[in-house]
């Protein structure tokens, strides 16, 4: 039985690693099926997206300032 062409590459899976890195998302594993789709399962927990950051800077610069 001869042996299917791959439907993914190790490229495909670098980037989305280093999108998901990017992106502040922890990933536990990759799943890959048969029609190479590629899943990343991440952690549990919740992280801080980019917008809590910019709420948690805009708070502080209103207690530097005295608007909040």
């Amino acid at each position: 039985m001869a042996r299917r062409p791959c439907t993914f590459t190790r490229r495909d899976i670098t980037r989305a690693l280093r999108g998901a890195k990017a992106a502040g998302i922890e990933v536990q594993r990759v799943e890959i099926d048969k029609a190479g789709k590629i899943v990343l399962v991440t952690s549990s927990h919740c992280t801080r997206t980019t917008a809590d950051e910019l709420d948690l800077e805009l708070a502080a610069f209103e207690a530097r300032h005295g608007q909040g």
